[in-house]
């Protein structure tokens, strides 16, 4: 089975992660990458992401071990429209986090207008953090959680490790 999957991934967190564990659980794995024109067009804010060749990098050695672990090959690709590579007709599975099922509906809409067959829509849920919210790149850069969800000193206003 061929399983196909988008997104900015800046920076990879846990909720990534778990995207990730259940595409390669379907099948080999073609990722979507936000091209740099792309990624602040996808984002509900304004900032400033990671070059795409870096975040290719740093995707690739995320997705390696898994893909390893589960004996699946992967791939990734640019994507230059938010419709990306799932359009395409040799993928089986299209995976999703909760508040992109409306896209994923739309993909499947232009599968069917081009005579494609529609892809199955595997729904993640967000993993959550520890103080229940869920894990986000955003919460991330603006240093509330770490990659993991874990409440980070400043969002807690506990002293850092080893700080005064």
């Amino acid at each position: 089975m061929q399983v196909a999957l988008g997104g900015t991934f800046d920076p990879v967190h846990d909720g990534h992660r778990a995207l990730f564990e259940r595409a390669f659980e379907l099948g080999d794995v073609t990722v979507g990458l936000t091209s740099d024109d792309l990624a602040p067009k996808t984002r509900n804010e304004a900032r400033a992401v990671v070059p795409f060749e870096r975040r290719k990098e740093r995707l690739e050695s995320e997705l390696r071990p898994i893909a390893e672990r589960h004996g699946r090959e992967f791939e990734v690709r640019r994507l230059d429209e938010p419709t990306g590579i799932a359009t395409e007709p040799q993928f089986d599975y299209l995976i999703v986090s909760p508040e992109t099922v409306e896209g994923a509906q739309r993909v499947n809409d232009i599968r069917e207008e081009s005579g494609a067959d529609p892809l199955e829509i595997v729904v993640v849920n967000h993993v959550p953090a520890e103080d229940g919210d869920r894990i986000s790149s955003t919460r991330i850069v603006r240093g509330e959680i770490d990659e993991h969800g874990n409440l980070t000193p400043e969002a807690t206003g506990r002293p850092s490790p080893g700080g005064n």
